[in-house]
């Protein structure tokens, strides 16, 4: 008979494509999974992996394997919540995926106030590119996902969170940088720091500014946030960002950020997860607690948001996620780490990943 344990490697090991990678997700060591999973296609008499490939695949009888492995993982963490749900206890590991320029001062927040309320259940939070976030959502390596501008995907369902204003973003000696406000026809001619073009924040920026008859010269792309701040901080142009995503410029003074009078810019945040898949009760709750205002969490951990910033206007109900749609493709790019993932203890586990997108160093609040 097989083993559950057996199953969850082999099932991580098919997502990351790696047996190095899947040890390093699963706190165990390579040859342990290499092993196990030798050991089920031993048993089972097929072989489940393509070791010839880089990265690696699966099989015809792997996929099969894989697919009713999720679902026997699945049914397992649903009749272990079940029975604990008699001693009235929230147990179990959240999992999420969220695009990087979350980050980790709002999302520290709740992860805290998410173990003060459910000691005995676990969450782990990882940054990913948007389109991986997308992938781990559909392919359930992720429990819920936070992207930004969410579109229509059949077998997602999204749940509308943020909405985070768009504002101008200046370094602290720029000519603009002492304005209490700005209309949008002002940044004509303006050089702009930009996302590259494959991102969809870029198209909605391009169709803002299209839409407000406002030319610019595009004097750098990049693929997140984290690169579009420092380059507007050296003085190579000027950028509009979602206010959430500068905090930390803002109060430290590098960068300043003057409101857009009469345009409305905003950046949407939703929450997916995958269609018709039960959530279980730590799931839900967190989901739950997503949808209250943070502020009271970072209060209480003596980390105050800057006056300059208005508060970010939440959007959607948990209770509501049957009725919602869509998903977002890939918004902004990725920062330069990948594969972080968070846990209740704030452990923290940063994987540099190979992906062109990937730079120096610096915390995960880059992103879409």
């Amino acid at each position: 008979m097989l083993e559950l344990r057996d199953v969850e490697i082999f099932s991580e090991v098919a997502l990351q494509r790696s047996f190095s990678k899947a040890a390093r997700e699963l706190g165990i060591s390579q040859p342990v999974v290499s092993e196990t999973v030798r050991a089920l296609e031993d048993r089972l008499g097929e072989r489940l992996i393509d070791r010839t490939k880089r990265p690696l695949d699966l099989t015809p009888a792997g996929k099969l394997v894989l697919d009713a492995g999720r679902d026997l993982l699945d049914r397992a963490r649903r009749l272990e919540d079940s029975v604990r749900q008699l001693k009235d206890k929230v147990v179990g590991t959240v999992r999420v995926a969220a695009i990087y320029s979350v980050g980790l001062l709002q999302m520290g927040a709740y992860v805290r106030q998410f173990e003060r309320l459910y000691p005995d259940a676990a969450l782990e939070l990882r940054y990913l590119h948007p389109q991986a976030v997308i992938e781990s959502v559909a392919e359930e390596a992720a429990d819920l996902g936070i992207v930004s501008f969410a579109s229509r995907r059949p077998e997602i369902t999204c749940i509308p969170w943020q909405e985070q204003e768009i504002a101008l973003v200046v370094y602290s000696g720029h000519r603009l940088a002492n304005r209490s406000k700005i209309r949008a026809r002002e940044l004509d001619g303006e050089s702009l720091v930009t996302y590259t073009p494959e991102l969809q924040v870029r198209t909605e920026l391009d169709r803002w500014l299209k839409q407000a008859r406002v030319s610019v010269e595009i004097s750098h792309e990049f693929d997140n946030i984290e690169n579009i701040k420092r380059a507007v901080e050296i003085g190579s142009g000027i950028a509009l960002l979602p206010l959430p995503t500068v905090r930390r410029e803002l109060e430290i003074g590098s960068l300043k950020a003057i409101p857009l009078e009469d345009v409305r810019w905003v950046r949407p945040l939703g929450i997916i997860h995958k269609k018709q898949k039960q959530l279980t009760t730590a799931v839900q709750r967190f989901l739950d607690l997503l949808h209250q205002n943070p502020d009271s969490f970072l209060f209480g951990n003596s980390i105050r948001p800057s006056a300059a910033l208005p508060a970010v206007a939440m959007t959607g109900n948990a209770t509501t996620s049957k009725s919602s749609a869509g998903i977002a493709p890939a918004s902004a790019g990725a920062p330069p780490r990948a594969g972080g993932v968070f846990s209740t203890q704030e452990v923290v586990s940063l994987e540099m990943a190979s992906s062109p997108e990937m730079g120096v160093a610096s915390p995960p609040f880059g992103g879409g």
